[in-house]
C-alpha cells in the first residue's frame, strides 16, 4: 500500500505501464489475489488513462525457468487485465530474470521454449524477445 501515492504521481504522466510480476510460488498469488497490489496497480493505471502495458514476469530463475509457470501467470494476468479494460493481444508479456539479466537486453539461453512476444499495433504486428525491445515497441 505504501507505493500507491508514488504510483499515482508517476502514472498520471505515463504512456505505458510496465507491470513487474514475481514468478515465485506464493509471490504471484499474493499480488493477484483479491486485495493484491498487482490488481490494484493495473486498475489504477487504466483508470488514470494509461492504455499501453508491458508485463515482465520476473524471477524466472526461481522457477527453474519454467514454461508452465510463465504460461500459468500469463493466462491469469490476461484474464484480469481484460476485465480491467486492456486488450491482452496488445499487451506484451516477457519472462525475465532481473538478477541474471535474462531477456532484459538480450535473448536468454535459459528459456529455449520462449519464442518471443507479438503485439498488435495500429501499424500492424510487432515482434521481439526482450524487455528492451518491448519498451521500444511503445506507441
Amino acid at each position: 500500500r505504501d507505493f500507491i501515492k508514488n504510483m499515482i504521481t508517476g502514472t498520471s504522466q505515463a504512456d505505458c505501464a510496465i507491470l513487474i510480476i514475481a514468478a515465485g510460488t506464493g509471490e504471484f498469488e499474493a499480488g493477484i489475489s483479491k486485495d493484491g497490489q498487482t490488481r490494484e496497480h493495473c486498475l489504477l493505471a487504466f483508470t488514470l488513462g494509461v492504455r499501453q502495458m508491458i508485463v515482465a514476469v520476473n524471477k524466472m530463475d526461481t522457477t527453474k525457468w519454467s514454461e508452465d509457470r510463465f504460461n500459468e501467470i500469463c493466462k491469469e494476468v490476461s484474464n484480469f487485465i481484460k476485465k480491467v479494460g486492456y486488450n491482452p493481444k496488445a499487451v506484451i508479456m516477457v519472462p525475465i530474470s532481473g538478477w541474471h539479466g535474462d531477456n532484459m537486453l538480450e535473448a536468454s539461453t535459459n528459456m529455449p521454449w520462449y519464442n518471443g512476444w507479438t503485439k498488435e499495433t495500429k501499424a500492424g504486428v510487432t515482434k521481439g524477445k526482450t524487455l528492451i525491445e518491448a519498451i521500444d515497441a511503445i506507441e
